[in-house]
């Protein structure tokens, strides 16, 4: 039998709450173990429920879901579920420790999927939060000495930016002058670097970084 995912779900609606509920609970291994209405009592549910997922609102009266996320910290894992895609959002949502970001319009079974992908400690988003986090790429991003982005080397830190614009490893190669093989070098130090598993993850860290 496969672990049971254990999921909160916080939004100020309770018709919302009622309609994930539905959705999710006994879904492909995941089990609802608690509703709330504001970030400050999905924190304390996520903690007294042992939450591996903490499905969350963005905007809430009260506690915000980007509150609740600092308040959980590293509790459990944070999936945020919004109406808005802005890039002040989802940068405050990835700076909060969200592992993951994902519009209301999203169909069920990325919704699910999400729910899987951030149980893994993963990051899970949609293709249009994905799109909005790429068309920040090619902005300057300072290198904070203090995360663990500052700690790439030039290189380095040249190949994650491009990782976050949505090169593949082949366009990277021919960008920068270099082999293919130094290029998939390159990606595997960074990955470890960041304790990234995927290049998603990659662009979400260089992108928040600074």
């Amino acid at each position: 039998m496969d672990e049971v995912i254990r999921l909160v779900i916080a939004d100020d609606e309770a018709l919302v709450r009622s309609g994930l509920r539905l959705l999710l609970d006994g879904t492909r291994g995941i089990r609802v173990v608690g509703e709330a209405a504001d970030g400050a009592e999905a924190a304390e549910k996520a903690r007294s429920l042992r939450a591996d997922v903490a499905l969350m609102d963005l905007r809430m009266p009260g506690t915000s879901g980007i509150e609740g996320a600092l308040l959980i910290g590293g509790d459990s894992t944070v999936l945020m579920l919004t109406s808005f895609d802005s890039e002040g959002d989802v940068v405050a949502a990835f700076d909060a420790g969200a592992k993951g970001f994902l519009l209301k319009s999203a169909p069920p079974e990325q919704l699910v999927d999400a729910v899987l992908t951030a149980a893994r400690g993963q990051a899970a988003m949609s293709e249009k939060v994905l799109g909005t986090l790429v068309s920040m790429a090619g902005r300057t991003v300072a290198r904070d000495p203090g995360s663990p982005v500052g700690t790439l080397s030039d290189r380095e830190f040249t190949v994650a930016a491009l990782i976050a614009e949505g090169l593949s490893n082949e366009e990277i190669a021919e960008r920068i002058f270099v082999a293919l093989p130094t290029v998939k070098t390159l990606v595997s130090r960074i990955m470890k670097k960041l304790g990234a598993t995927n290049r998603v993850q990659v662009a979400v860290a260089y992108l928040t970084s600074g």
